[in-house]
């Protein structure tokens, strides 16, 4: 939607799990905005689960019978596993794509107020939000949410986006990290601790119309795969969708303060504008019709847990990287963001009359 030569519109970047690695992409992309977005496409486009995760049949059983042994023999005779999967795969990615050193680069030319990610803390529990940005910037603490400056690196990113129990937990300064969801009680935070009074969210919520098929599914006693996708989407999705019930309330209240009245009294409360961009359609059905495109053996490993079925496959759309589910999700979120484009522009500072040459299709970019 941008004039092709358009810098990074966005001066406060905050990303969490999978988003903490678009947003580290974006930040090292300011001054060449359009590439970096176009960049990211092809990569989401084409992967494939080797590339996030070890998908050998041999390293996947070596895993189980670790988690078997420690469940029931305390260890003994095995390692104790800290993870169901090696994400090895994708550290190695993020190492050969990404530039660390261009954050600070774009910070002290002006293309980037902070970056910010979050993760969170096993130890204290804690939701701690690292930010590297400029210099007048300062740590905050409220409760059980902590931001604390740092030079974002790899660790980062890997930490925020480890699934407990799924993927490793990454020490970072002999404190260990797990996903940025857990615990996240306001997501919206950092970016307003950093300065940001107008925020668009990209959000991954589903729609919470269900076909009829899905809702007789649970009438029935719930799969494992149920329940743990029940747990990991009251982790991931309510927290967002709590925070931005609590800033609409806030503008609200702050609607009915005269403006001078806030300024006399010193009132720390201003409106922040959110915009906010959903999945139209549902990312459960999607990983639904994609999950033949999972590597035998981890179909195989997953079939016993129901989150090969149709009522199960929310389990599966945290664990399916395969390029024609990106692709489906990647074209989903380009439509869904046209639908708002008269929304967006003036967001961004555009006028929304205004074309910027032709707007194709993203599977034009990377077939």
């Amino acid at each position: 939607m941008l004039p092709p030569r358009a810098r990074n519109p966005f001066p406060v970047i905050c990303g969490t799990s999978a988003g903490a690695i678009n947003a580290a992409v974006v930040a090292t992309h300011t001054a060449h905005f359009r590439a970096g977005i176009r960049g990211l496409e092809i990569i989401w486009s084409n992967f494939h689960a080797h590339h996030i995760y070890v998908t050998r049949f041999s390293r996947l059983t070596l895993n189980a019978v670790r988690w078997l042994i420690a469940l029931f023999f305390a260890g003994i005779g095995a390692r104790r596993p800290v993870s169901l999967l090696d994400n090895e795969p994708l550290r190695a990615l993020l190492a050969r794509r990404l530039r660390f050193e261009r954050i600070n680069r774009a910070i002290e030319v002006g293309g980037l107020r902070a970056l910010a990610i979050t993760a969170s803390s096993y130890g204290s529990g804690e939701s701690v939000s690292f930010f590297q940005g400029s210099p007048e910037l300062h740590g905050w603490r409220r409760a059980r949410r902590v931001g604390r400056p740092a030079q974002i690196r790899l660790e980062h990113l890997l930490a925020s986006a480890g699934i407990p129990a799924i993927f490793p937990a990454v020490a970072i300064n002999r404190e260990y990290f797990g996903d940025g969801s857990i615990r996240h009680l306001a997501p919206i935070s950092p970016a307003l601790h950093l300065g940001a009074n107008r925020i668009l969210v990209i959000g991954v919520g589903e729609d919470s119309r269900q076909s009829p098929k899905y809702k007789e599914a649970l009438l029935r006693p719930p799969s494992l795969a149920q329940i743990a996708g029940h747990l990991l989407d009251s982790a991931f999705l309510d927290t967002l969708e709590g925070d931005l019930e609590r800033v609409e309330r806030i503008n609200r209240t702050v609607s009915l303060i005269p403006e001078e009245i806030r300024r006399r009294e010193n009132v720390g409360l201003h409106p922040v504008e959110v915009l906010t961009i959903s999945p139209s359609d549902s990312l459960t059905a999607i990983a639904a019709r994609h999950a033949y495109e999972l590597p035998l053996s981890m179909r195989f490993f997953l079939r016993g847990s129901g989150a090969t079925k149709s009522s199960g496959s929310t389990v599966m759309s945290y664990l399916l990287f395969e390029r024609g589910y990106c692709r489906e999700l990647i074209n989903l979120g380009y439509a869904d963001a046209l639908r708002q484009k008269n929304k967006i522009l003036p967001f961004l500072g555009y006028a929304p009359v205004a074309v910027y040459g032709a707007v194709d299709s993203p599977q034009q970019d990377f077939r």
